[in-house]
C-alpha cells in the first residue's frame, strides 16, 4: 500500500497538524456511527502530539482510547504507556473519553494478553485512527525483530486481538495488537521525529526481509495508505 510523506519544520508543527487531522477523522466517525475509536502508540514521541490533541473539540465521552502495545506493567509503572497516556491525553477536553488498557493484573503475561484481547472487543475493529511509532531497529508497535511471536504478529491471517512478545532489548514482556488488528485503520500514522529516524524509515523503504525490520510490513502491506509524519 502506497504511502505519503509529511514533513514538518518542528515537533510542535506536526503535532498540530496531526491533532487536527485526528480530530477531523474522530469526529467524522462520531457524525457516521455515534463512537470512535484510536489507538496510540507509547514512548516519548508522541507527549507533544497527545498534549494538542487533548484540547481538541471533540465529542470525546464517545471516544474510546487504547495502546497499540504496552509494556507487562502496572499503571502507575514509570514505563507504562497507560501512564504517558493518563499524564498527556487523557487531560483538558480528553478527560471524558473512554480509556481501555491493555495491561491486566494477572499472573501471566500470556493471561492479561487474554484479558486484553476480551476487553478490546468491545472496542470494535478497525480502529478509526492508529498512531504508530518507529524505533531505531525498524520495530513498530512490539513487533521486534527476533521477537518471541513475530511470525504470528505480522501474520494478516492471525485473528485480531493482544498477544504477547519477548524479545532481546525490549526489558519486560510486552502486550502487542496483532497487524490484523492494526493494518486497515481508517487513518493509519506513522509518526517518527528526528534525522536518525528518517534514516530508518528509508531503510525499511528499501529492499529486505520484514523479519529483520518489522515496520515493513506496515509500510508494504497494510490495507489502509500509511500517511507518515516527520519532523526533525
Amino acid at each position: 500500500m502506497a504511502s505519503t510523506l509529511h514533513s514538518f519544520a518542528s515537533s510542535a508543527d506536526l503535532a498540530g497538524s496531526l491533532a487536527d487531522k485526528v480530530a477531523d477523522t474522530l469526529s467524522a466517525a462520531i457524525s457516521a456511527r455515534g463512537t470512535a475509536s484510536i489507538a496510540v502508540s507509547g514512548g516519548s514521541t508522541p507527549k507533544a502530539f497527545f498534549q494538542v490533541l487533548s484540547t481538541r473539540d471533540i465529542a470525546w465521552d464517545k471516544v474510546t482510547i487504547t495502546l497499540v502495545d504496552e509494556r507487562f506493567v502496572p499503571a502507575d509503572n514509570a514505563r507504562s504507556n497507560h501512564m504517558l497516556v493518563d499524564a498527556n491525553l487523557l487531560q483538558n477536553k480528553a478527560k471524558s473519553a473512554r480509556f481501555v488498557p491493555l495491561y491486566q493484573p494477572a499472573a501471566a503475561v500470556e493471561e492479561a494478553a487474554r484479558l486484553a484481547t476480551e476487553k478490546s472487543a468491545e472496542i470494535g475493529i478497525p480502529f478509526d485512527v492508529v498512531i504508530l511509532g518507529m524505533g531505531g531497529d525498524g520495530h513498530t508497535a512490539s513487533f521486534f525483530p527476533g521477537g518471541s511471536n513475530l511470525a504470528t504478529a505480522l501474520d494478516a491471517s492471525t485473528p485480531r486481538g493482544v498477544i504477547t512478545m519477548e524479545a532481546e532489548g525490549a526489558g519486560e514482556p510486552r502486550l502487542t495488537f496483532t497487524f490484523s488488528s492494526l493494518q486497515d485503520a481508517a487513518l493509519l500514522v506513522l509518526h517518527i521525529e528526528g534525522e536518525g529516524k528518517k534514516d530508518v524509515l528509508a531503510k525499511a523503504e528499501g529492499s529486505g526481509e520484514e523479519a529483520d525490520m518489522p515496520i515493513r510490513a506496515i509500510l508494504r502491506r497494510a490495507t489502509s495508505p500509511v500517511e507518515i509524519y516527520w519532523a526533525p
